[in-house]
């Protein structure tokens, strides 16, 4: 049972086919969009213990179950979308699209060019330590600011996060609400010109006009032991599902793309189980034809339809 009476939003039973870029899912026990950081801490200090959270950004790489989730499900919006520029550090709301953060920091003349082709959030992108072109949040993090599950506000460094491949380390129920990066200086127009390349360069290769959530394996090189990344290796995701003969394979609605097989894309109609066992069904072939075995990195979240 809930109490606290929000400044902010709180729909019962909310359906979530909407809020992810996949459009499948079912409802949300609660929704709470709240007004500001401290409307956020209120309601996480007043909220039963027993009760999950399940901080959501804005749904890019992201299945939820068609059951929905038995939680309160936390979306920021408005009230933690700034973004400011002071010297060389760029400090952005949780809410802010990484693009946004990107487009803001070449303005002021700082090279964060890696989060432009990036979908999703800030937040999103911290706790999945995002990064491309060869640059990862994990080399720009300075700090973060979260409201705890207990409703306590926290500065944590970078390091506290323990930033790898694709994951990170926060206090079970904490929500982001800010990041702090550090940027090296560069030209506004060069820097501009240099995420138009990049732009160009991603819808020449992966189906951006479909309805998909980003890459949908990790590839399988990862994180040196030093924690440094390393996507150049020749081994990837992509390939090792080409070679698998899975480029295009369907299950109802769900396809895994033909521009890049790596792309799980809602063809039409597709349910959350249609993208998920489409996706184990290429982790068992690739993992039959090499002995790979495939690690998701769209986050899949909530129950099946018969579980609701």
């Amino acid at each position: 049972m809930i109490t606290y009476d929000p400044r902010g939003t709180l729909t019962p039973d909310r359906p979530l086919v909407d809020l992810t870029w996949l459009r499948v899912g079912g409802p949300a026990d609660w929704l709470f969009q709240p007004a500001d950081e401290a409307d956020l801490a209120d309601f996480l200090r007043a909220l039963d213990p027993g009760i999950p959270v399940f901080p959501m950004g804005v749904g890019s790489n992201l299945i939820v179950r068609d059951g929905g989730i038995r939680a309160v499900v936390i979306r920021l919006g408005r009230g933690f979308n700034a973004i400011s520029v002071e010297g060389t550090s760029v400090t952005a709301g949780a809410a802010a699209l990484d693009a946004h953060v990107a487009r803001r920091a070449a303005e002021g003349g700082l090279d964060l060019t890696f989060l432009r082709t990036i979908p999703g959030s800030i937040g999103g992108a911290v706790r999945m330590n995002a990064g491309c072109y060869g640059s990862y949040v994990a080399d720009h993090l300075g700090e973060v600011r979260i409201v705890t599950r207990q409703g306590s506000v926290e500065t944590l460094p970078a390091a506290a996060l323990n930033l790898r491949y694709r994951q990170s380390d926060l206090p079970e129920g904490a929500v982001i609400v800010q990041a702090t990066f550090r940027a090296a200086p560069g030209d506004p127009v060069a820097l501009e010109a240099k995420m138009a390349d990049q732009i160009a360069k991603r819808d020449a290769s992966q189906p951006t006009k479909e309805r998909s959530a980003g890459s949908t394996f990790r590839n399988p090189a990862g994180f040196s032991s030093t924690g440094r990344a390393d996507d150049r290796h020749d081994l990837k995701a992509w390939k090792v599902i080409d070679e698998a003969g899975m480029r295009g394979a369907r299950r109802g609605g769900a396809q895994m793309s033909e521009m890049h097989s790596n792309f799980l894309i809602n063809a039409g109609g597709a349910t959350a189980a249609d993208l998920e066992e489409l996706g184990e069904a290429v982790r068992k072939r690739v993992f039959d034809h090499s002995g790979l075995t495939l690690e998701w990195e769209i986050m899949r979240v909530g129950e099946p339809a018969d579980n609701r």
